[in-house]
């Protein structure tokens, strides 16, 4: 999954990524678009990304969110990234939803 734009720093990081997620057990398909995601959305914090999100430079980074969010499960998307979703498909009253409300809005 390397890519050309990558520097040689953001492949060592992709590289980590990927050997700590299967040394976790995890499927080594998972495991490289895990890694893949990590390492575009630190170049979008650093500015080193053509095209950002929103989200990408707004949330909390890759290694902190990891560290917040250990040990209990996936939390899923941000209230934040539901919302924006929610917009984007054109739903009414989602500025007034909670998260439940917003993920149960967006999966129908």
């Amino acid at each position: 999954m390397p890519q050309q734009s990558w520097t040689a720093k953001r492949e060592r990081q992709y590289e980590h990524v990927k050997e700590g997620l299967q040394q976790r057990g995890r499927n080594p398909e998972l495991a490289k678009e895990i890694a893949a995601r990590t390492v575009n959305k630190e170049r979008a914090r650093a500015g080193e990304a053509r095209e950002i999100s929103r989200s990408s430079v707004e949330d909390i980074s890759s290694g902190r969110r990891g560290g917040l969010r250990s040990h209990r499960g996936p939390g899923g998307r941000t209230v934040a990234q539901l919302r924006n979703e929610a917009r984007e498909r054109g739903l009414r009253g989602y500025s007034r939803m909670r998260k439940r409300q917003l993920e149960r809005a967006l999966s129908r």
